[in-house]
């Protein structure tokens, strides 16, 4: 699977996901990280934003709600599995670790690990989920939210997908930069291996 992990947005090398993403070009949405807001004027601007940054770059993105598989796991898999490359928003890391484990949604990413061609794009949240917990993240995002239909366990185990935890939003112009300095600190109080973005900033790999 080739990473595409942003700080905020699709930084500044949008033009380098673009290439990642073969096939189709069928890019899946998924913004459950924000399920924790009632405001749905802003919600549908963001999403319509969203919609345009990744059409602008050549690729032809569909939301992907992850609440309507949380009765249904295995109908997620075929969905997951018509799509080139996923981008996966910024919002809540705790609300799209629930969402991602009561979807059935992060076994079938795990299986997507091998699979040379999947192209897994994504910021802030969407990308901090990706490794191994979420220690230091709880200083910036609140464990303890729960929107309705989701399970009130707090998910501290992250995916494993990167060997490192990841710091978005590093000393940038951006409301949550303040409180990154605090995941920072923590993680180097902890010996947690970590790297810090900037907005703008990219990190790119792949786990095969």
């Amino acid at each position: 699977m080739k990473l595409y992990l942003s700080s905020f947005h699709l930084g500044d090398r949008a033009k380098e996901f673009a290439d990642m993403v073969s096939g189709d070009r069928r890019v899946g949405v998924i913004r459950n990280s924000l399920d924790t807001s009632t405001d749905y004027e802003r919600l549908r601007r963001g999403q319509e934003q969203e919609f345009e940054d990744l059409q602008a770059i050549g690729l032809n993105p569909e939301s992907i709600d992850l609440r309507e598989f949380f009765e249904n796991q295995n109908d997620l898999r075929g969905v997951v599995d018509s799509f080139d490359a996923l981008w996966v928003v910024g919002g809540n890391t705790f609300v799209l670790r629930r969402a991602m484990q009561q979807s059935g949604f992060d076994a079938i990413l795990l299986d997507k690990v091998e699979d040379e061609r999947f192209v897994y794009g994504g910021y802030s949240a969407g990308i901090c989920v990706l490794t191994p917990n979420l220690d230091g993240i709880h200083l910036v995002d609140d464990p303890d939210v729960v929107p309705e239909g989701y399970s009130d366990e707090t998910i501290w185990e992250g995916l494993g997908i990167v060997p490192f935890s990841i710091a978005p939003h590093y000393r940038s112009d951006h409301p949550e930069s303040e409180m990154i300095e605090k995941s920072v600190e923590y993680f180097i109080e902890n010996k947690i291996p970590f790297i810090a973005l900037r907005d703008g900033d990219v990190y790119t790999g792949d786990t095969h």
